[in-house]
């Protein structure tokens, strides 16, 4: 899972523009909740993670979306060139540019629902070169058809096929083929893998050589080729978890880039993610690399025993 120290990240997939209300919960349905604060903020998975793998360092970082002919699409842009990431702006002029809805409440959970626009519109034929590419980063606020023919043609080159399964849905067989690394969360995990038993037995279920779990405030977890690997959470006092799977993406792709162990790169994403709950929004969330490197450098407990087990991971073996 490592690459040439030379080569670039390329992330492929969306870029939305976030509007965001904080209120003191999340509404069920057919409620009306009177909200607080409200505000803009560059997002989109594709977009988020490509300024985590940006910030994180290491590797040239590479993103490819589409975007509408308007407005929205500029603080987007602005976002991800004031992140040094490298964009391949496709402009999409009979739609809009992709935005989303998030409601965040008190307890720093979120409720989100994403109207894609043009992020709908990105094709096979977008594809960018892939001469300097060593990993290719993508999830599915884009077209399945387009992420698995981006997926196979990376694979065709050499290059490092990573997918973040988000937002949950069923996956081809050709797909998970094409794949290197599939992270998710437990939700993802059990939408792809089923419930019955543990997250490890799950995990051991997907064909993929490399998977990776997310476990919100727990951690993470990986299976890979030569074993698995736990990893503790931050404890931190989080007031919005937007964007923090997208941070732990972007990361861990970014320090794989560089030739950091799954290990190293695990742990650099968990630290990653918890930081970036600490604030609001989505790219205005995700920290530095000298911010990661500071939270790791802090003592914190060692509960990878306990974890493992949640996991359902054999102790000796995690």
């Amino acid at each position: 899972m490592t690459a040439s120290r030379t080569k670039a990240v390329l992330v492929a997939g969306s870029a939305n523009l976030d509007f965001v209300v904080r209120a003191s919960h999340v509404p069920a349905p057919g409620e009306t909740v009177l909200g607080r604060d409200f505000a803009t903020f560059p997002g989109g998975k594709g977009a988020n993670q490509a300024v985590a793998c940006a910030r994180a360092g290491g590797a040239t970082t590479r993103f490819v979306a589409a975007f509408g002919d308007d407005d929205v699409a500029k603080p987007l842009v602005d976002s991800l060139l004031e992140a040094r990431v490298e964009l391949a702006a496709v402009r999409i002029a009979d739609v809009p540019t992709g935005t989303a809805f998030i409601c965040v409440s008190d307890n720093a959970e979120n409720a989100i629902t994403v109207a894609p626009g043009a992020n709908a519109r990105l094709e096979p034929g977008h594809l960018p070169s892939l001469d300097d590419v060593g990993h290719l980063l993508m999830q599915l606020e884009t077209p399945l058809a387009t992420v698995q023919s981006f997926a196979e043609s990376a694979r065709a080159v050499g290059a490092t096929v990573v997918l973040n399964a988000a937002p949950a849905q069923p996956l081809p067989l050709a797909l998970l083929a094409a794949l290197d690394v599939l992270v998710v969360n437990e939700g993802e995990l059990d939408t792809l893998a089923g419930r019955d038993g543990t997250i490890a037995d799950r995990m051991s279920r997907v064909p993929v050589a490399t998977v990776v779990t997310t476990l919100g405030a727990r951690g993470a977890c990986a299976r890979t080729p030569e074993g698995w690997l736990v990893q503790s959470a931050w404890s931190v006092d989080a007031v919005d978890t937007t964007a923090a799977g997208d941070t732990f993406c972007g990361v861990f792709v970014a320090a794989c880039a560089r030739g950091a162990t799954t290990a190293l790169a695990l742990r650099e994403a968990t630290a990653a993610a918890a930081l970036a709950c600490t604030r609001p929004g989505a790219q205005s969330s995700i920290p530095s690399r000298g911010e990661v490197e500071r939270l790791i450098a802090t003592p914190s407990p060692d509960t990878s025993i306990e974890l493992a087990t949640y996991c359902g991971i054999e102790t000796s073996a995690a």
